[in-house]
């Protein structure tokens, strides 16, 4: 069956006259292909000889041929001694817009918690987000440099998928000194971020539709993990000494996540108390605790607090730290640290899961840690970031008119600030207006409706310089919007 070649060439000759950029072989091809699926080269028809097209559309027979053998690679075109056919496919799909299929996500994603939504730069007030004007960047690119002269091609392949071994005794040594965790670095796993940290731990130590315990307000990224592997989630409250057990649980749960050093959003610090109990609990019940350790770093008017990691030997603890807080975000470094039991039981399984990689990364923040310059930078944020949140505070007692609570004073980077009866999750909407990016307290509830209203501020990244008239729109917008909810 033949075609109409007249008709081929204009197609072909529109297409190359549009072409934009693309090479003349990926014009030929592309066209006929699209010919090809719409239908208008029937199978079975035959296509103009190479040497004729060739000359009609002033092309070399190179790029024709070269064009025509793709097709012919991909399975829509025969090529043999008597010319190009088109190949016999399925007839075409009509795919207008009735015909197009409803997309449909798995219903278990409507237990997400909503998603944080992320500007680069960061707004102001954003929760979470560090200083990263204060790296030492020309220190950093030195490390960088100085690991690829020595080390170059060698980190170009897959390593370890537990991480780098010098980045792991260097968080094994740093732990040790900084947190009361006596481990070994066979213990440490490096993972993309506390989120990966989060999965691998669900991935290790629960089984789809078993019961996880999370804290009432608390960290999304601790929901997301659960829900997507399957977990039914209960929130546990928390007050000012941390989560709060329940009397009696009906079903023991197969993890608890806390943050038990610097709570988020709230702020408290776990008693020993509550912490020895929820350790007996756990051991007792055969469950496991995830101790989010995401700012402790940053303590005020005292020493950081040991984990709970170390309070008890062979504790069914894993502890999972970041250095998106300490260092900046799009590092996208963080570890888990587990029980010397487990971290071996669990070898063969984490060789599986993870893959490694940002090799270089990690051997330049072992140097980092392990010339001291990690410390340093640790100190000098940690006055930084105590002389922000004091600041932050006197700005608040000047510009809020609305009666408020303060919490979270003793560490990290932020301040919650509970109001009452506001639509805090409108203040926050509006709020990006003005180049603001306060998160809203209730949205940290799993039922956002009975939580407590307010912002949580985040002043690692601001400037005391914007607070005040930040504050005032602020102030504003909470007066806006102050009866909302009532």
């Amino acid at each position: 069956m033949n075609i109409d070649n007249e008709a081929l060439c204009d197609e072909l000759h529109r297409g190359i006259a549009a072409r934009e950029g693309e090479t003349l072989q990926r014009v030929v091809y592309r066209v006929l292909r699209e010919l090809i699926l719409a239908g208008k080269l029937p199978a079975q028809s035959r296509l103009p000889g190479s040497r004729e097209l060739a000359s009609r559309l002033a092309l070399s027979r190179n790029t024709l041929n070269a064009a025509l053998e793709q097709l012919a690679t991909e399975g829509y075109l025969l090529r043999n001694r008597r010319g190009n056919q088109v190949a016999l496919l399925p007839a075409p799909v009509d795919m207008h817009a009735e015909n197009v299929p409803e997309i449909v996500l798995p219903a278990s994603l409507g237990a997400l918690p909503p998603a944080t939504r992320r500007e680069s730069p960061a707004m102001i007030f954003t929760p979470g987000m560090p200083a990263v004007n204060y790296f030492p960047l020309p220190l950093w690119r030195r490390l960088l440099d100085r690991t690829m002269k020595e080390e170059g091609c060698l980190l170009l392949g897959y390593g370890d998928s537990a991480g780098e071994w010098p980045l792991r005794a260097a968080i094994a040594r740093h732990l040790t000194l900084s947190r009361g965790i006596h481990c070994a670095a066979e213990q440490v796993i490096i993972t993309e971020g506390a989120l990966e940290g989060l999965q691998l731990c669900t991935q290790l130590l629960s089984e789809r539709g078993q019961l996880a315990w999370v804290e009432e307000p608390g960290y999304f990224g601790a929901r997301s993990a659960f829900v997507s592997a399957g977990l039914h989630i209960e929130g546990i409250p928390v007050d000012d000494q941390g989560m709060r057990l329940p009397a009696e649980p009906t079903v023991p749960p197969a993890l608890i996540f806390t943050s038990p050093s610097h709570q988020f959003p709230l702020g408290s610090l776990m008693s020993a108390s509550r912490r020895l109990a929820l350790l007996k609990f756990a051991i007792e019940h055969k469950c496991w605790i995830i101790e989010d350790d995401y700012d402790s770093e940053f303590r005020y008017g005292s020493e950081p607090i040991p984990a709970m990691l170390g309070m008890l030997p062979q504790s069914p603890v894993v502890y999972l730290g970041t250095f998106s807080k300490t260092l900046f975000p799009s590092l996208r470094l963080g570890f888990v640290v587990m029980p010397p039991a487990l971290a071996r039981a669990a070898q063969p399984a984490i060789q599986a899961l993870l893959r490694g990689g940002h090799r270089a990364e990690q051997r330049a923040l072992a140097r980092f840690i392990e010339d001291g310059h990690y410390a340093r930078h640790l100190a000098a944020m940690r006055r930084l970031y105590r002389n922000r949140q004091q600041q932050l505070g006197d700005a608040l007692r000047q510009t809020l008119t609305l009666p408020y609570s303060l919490s979270g004073e003793k560490g990290g980077m932020h301040l919650t600030v509970a109001i009452d009866a506001i639509d805090d999750v409108r203040i926050a909407d509006e709020a990006r207006r003005f180049q603001m990016a306060p998160a809203a307290l209730s949205r940290f509830y799993l039922s956002p409706s009975a939580g407590k209203t307010g912002l949580v501020l985040g002043y690692g990244n601001t400037s005391s310089s914007q607070y005040i008239p930040a504050l005032a729109r602020l102030n504003g917008l909470i007066t806006r919007f102050q009866r909302a909810r009532e």
